[in-house]
């Protein structure tokens, strides 16, 4: 045999086969022919073809024979050993498409505005890191209108908001899950506490405001109000969309900002701000799970998917089962009550 330089595509030119990587690591193993061809169900002469073909094509003899058996020399050790990696990524490879069909593992990127992000996204994250390893989540914090854009150019396997009036809903699949509570939020000493009793629009029109910028969602929906009751909207306005700007000027001040009321119990755990106490809950339009039709979840982001809509669904059914007129009562009695307890 005349040995010969190997190419980057050397396996390619000696057709290098995976029975050929079976066939060294069952000759590791047994040391023997006759017994490494029947553990992989061959015949003893089909084994030594293989082994002689291949030996022929590299130019290079890579086991000893002898009368006991078959010793790997330096070449066979080598082509052993880079076998038995093979075969251990194959492996593994499998294991991985296992997890990956079971949505046990994958990458999924997701989106959520603010509300949901306390609510769902960080239960669901904790539980699913602790249950499935392997699976890598990332999150984005944005509005409706950014997360949509997203979604629609599949940067995003799914998000948690609302479908803007500029995309088409027929292109995505929209399930809804709750509507977002607000409240207005101020310091533990803000003058206003000192009424002692439920604010009302007309209490708050002379205050100054940290707000989301003009069009805004959360914008939108305190002007709303106001105009509603028949007070003109806030005017000393001080714009930003910035949740941790608007909780610092609102600790430093006696200005006043609106937030998720799930949002503002997570903010300020040093009690410096609280929310204050209003004669009416209101809340802006529902928020949903939409992703797109046309682009088919992987089976990561159908795991995270599938925990976001059971943690969401999770409250919904205790309600259901615990309603009745009196609880109801009791509990908007008990907002009331409480609704300046610090945050």
């Amino acid at each position: 045999m005349t040995p010969q330089r190997f190419s980057a595509n050397w396996f390619q030119r000696v057709r290098l086969k995976l029975r050929h990587l079976q066939l060294f690591a069952a000759l590791d193993e047994h040391r023997n022919l006759h017994r490494a061809a029947a553990s992989l169900n061959m015949s003893q002469p089909a084994a030594s073809k293989l082994l002689g073909d291949l030996e022929e094509t590299l130019g290079i003899t890579l086991f000893d024979r002898h009368g006991r058996g078959v010793e790997p020399n330096w070449y066979g050790s080598l082509m052993i050993r880079h076998a038995r990696m093979i075969l251990s990524e194959l492996q593994e490879t499998g294991e991985e498409l296992n997890a990956l069909l079971a949505g046990h593992s994958g990458r999924v990127s997701i989106g959520t505005v603010m509300a949901p992000a306390v609510e769902l996204v960080v239960p669901v994250i904790s539980a699913l890191t602790r249950d499935h390893p392997g699976l890598k989540i990332a999150v984005a914090v944005e509005t409706s209108d950014v997360l949509a854009e997203r979604v629609h150019q599949g940067v995003m396997d799914f998000a948690i908001g609302r479908l803007p009036g500029r995309f088409d809903p027929s292109a995505f699949d929209y399930q809804e899950i709750n509507s977002e509570e607000l409240c207005f939020v101020g310091r533990d000493t803000h003058p206003l506490l000192r009424l002692n009793r439920p604010l009302t629009t007309a209490d708050l029109a002379d205050t100054t405001w940290i707000l989301q910028p003009v069009g805004s969602l959360l914008r939108d929906r305190v002007e709303a109000l106001f105009r509603a009751e028949g007070v003109p909207p806030p005017q000393r306005v001080i714009e930003s969309a910035s949740p941790v700007i608007s909780m610092a000027m609102v600790a430093e001040t006696d200005s006043v900002t609106v937030f998720a009321r799930a949002l503002a119990r997570l903010f300020s755990p040093s009690g410096s701000c609280t929310i204050l106490p209003f004669h009416k809950r209101f809340s802006v339009e529902p928020y949903g799970i939409f992703w797109l039709k046309e682009r088919p979840l992987s089976p990561g982001a159908r795991t995270v998917l599938g925990a976001v809509r059971e943690t969401a669904a999770a409250p919904r059914r205790a309600a259901s089962s615990a309603a009745s007129p009196d609880s109801a009562f009791t509990d908007i009695k008990t907002h009331i009550e409480t609704s300046n307890n610090r945050i």
